[in-house]
């Protein structure tokens, strides 16, 4: 019987895995993260602002000295594998993120675990973050990145797809946590969709996209979403 397969991969090797201490772009950058040396910015940055913790298996933590027990129990993991965000305008870390249920031999990876400040949120660094992170994993080789988050967390679920994530379903009572139940919606973005997609990335930093002060001239959704439409006619077609 002459049943369909996979496509031939006969040449991928196991990848490396993540490592680099920093990774550098325009508006911040992607620091392993400390907790000596990014604990102290990161908690003034979140204080007062617990409802940033309510999708998270962690936190919110009652002080400093708790929260900076939790950095230095997971800045030394290989999985999640943890970076401090740092923005250049301001000098400060507001945020961090993780390489996580990383497959080197699938070449598949995960980022998650993300947290932004309210004062980092919807700047070019926050934005430029997730980017770069992006950017390495599929420059090392790897096949899939994904994304992950709980079905009702409509800001998760909208970055995903200004990204340029395509959703992929939702796995129902996939989890418990802080002893809560929750769905799952995946995302994820292949090495094929970022063939274009880096484009549209690439367009979005470009300095030439923001004015005087800052502010984007052409959002990075509008760029993204365009290129979603083009894979949901292919796929149409197929």
């Amino acid at each position: 019987m002459d049943r369909p397969i996979g496509f031939a991969l006969d040449d991928f090797q196991a990848l490396p895995p993540p490592g680099p201490p920093l990774i550098a772009g325009q508006h911040m950058q992607l620091e392993r993260l400390e907790a000596a040396r990014h604990g102290a910015d990161l908690f003034a940055a979140l204080q007062g602002h617990d409802w940033v913790w309510d999708y998270m298996g962690s936190g919110p933590f009652a002080d400093a000295r708790a929260f900076d027990a939790w950095l230095g129990s997971v800045q030394d993991g290989t999985d999640p594998f943890f970076y401090a965000i740092r923005d250049r305008a301001t000098g400060r870390a507001g945020g961090f993120a993780s390489y996580l249920r990383i497959e080197p031999k699938h070449g598949v990876i995960e980022i998650g675990f993300i947290m932004i400040a309210p004062r980092l949120q919807r700047t070019p660094a926050a934005t430029e973050a997730i980017s770069a992170m992006i950017s390495w994993a599929f420059e090392q080789g790897y096949r899939r990145v994904e994304w992950k988050c709980d079905a009702l967390n409509a800001a998760s679920m909208t970055a995903a797809r200004r990204f340029g994530f395509v959703y992929e379903g939702t796995f129902r009572q996939h989890a418990i946590y802080k002893s809560r139940n929750r769905d799952t919606a995946w995302f994820a973005i292949t090495d094929q969709d970022w063939q274009r997609l880096r484009e549209a990335h690439r367009r979005w930093l470009d300095p030439a996209n923001f004015d005087a002060e800052g502010r984007q001239r052409t959002s990075l959704s509008s760029l993204t979403t365009a290129i979603a439409q083009l894979f949901c006619a292919a796929s149409r077609r197929s």
